[in-house]
């Protein structure tokens, strides 16, 4: 076995463990608890000296950033189409995904761990609000991804093959669910996100990390 995944319960690696699982290919899943510090460790930073996951492992090459990883094991499991192959489309995936990493995941950042962008306790629950506000926005963008893949005929988000933009869907959906929006005000979103959750892969790393697809609490 080659393959060799690092990923955190709920984390944005849920989209490369999914990829993994729909490939069928034998890995290895390694969790890294978040909550205890794991990534801090000199056993981890010596793997990612970033303490991020996802962390990537086949062989011995080590591949971090969840875009690259993306882009890697589509091109290790070119069969199964996980980005589309026509330049322009796959140029629109790739414009998606990273939108859904270096946009909607920080603003997230922002509301479940404000004190990464302040050491000053006083302004973190102006981060939370205003981001979640943000976050409502973004979520309504999801919708509307969801919205146009349907008015044009696709299965799924990057066209007629299951892949990184449909997972990464999923855990924003349920990120803004802890965030206090409630995935039920963007109903074309969550009926999309259930059925990615009962796609095979999608339910196997759901089963595994023991995520709640909604945490949304009424106040």
């Amino acid at each position: 076995m080659t393959l060799k995944l690092y990923f955190a319960p709920g984390a944005c690696s849920f989209v490369p463990h999914v990829l993994l699982e729909a490939s069928g290919a034998a890995f290895e899943p390694v969790m890294v608890k978040l909550h205890k510090g794991e990534q801090q460790s000199p056993e981890y930073r010596a793997i990612n000296p970033r303490a991020q996951v996802p962390v990537l492992v086949d062989g011995a090459e080590v591949i971090t950033q969840i875009l690259a990883i993306i882009g890697y094991l589509n091109d290790r499991f070119p069969q199964l189409g996980f980005l589309p192959a026509e330049p322009l489309a796959r140029a629109r995936a790739m414009e998606t995904l990273a939108w859904m990493n270096n946009t909607v995941h920080p603003a997230f950042t922002h509301i479940f761990m404000p004190q990464k962008f302040s050491d000053n306790p006083a302004v973190h629950e102006d981060l939370r609000r205003y981001n979640a506000g943000l976050y409502r926005g973004m979520m309504g963008e999801l919708q509307a991804l969801v919205q146009r893949a349907k008015a044009a005929g696709q299965d799924w988000l990057g066209g007629a093959n299951f892949g990184p933009m449909d997972a990464y869907a999923l855990t924003l959906t349920r990120w803004g669910s802890i965030a206090g929006i409630d995935p039920a005000d963007f109903p074309d979103l969550w009926a999309f996100v259930q059925r990615v959750a009962a796609h095979p892969a999608a339910a196997r790393v759901i089963e595994r990390e023991r995520l709640q697809l909604n945490l949304f609490k009424p106040a």
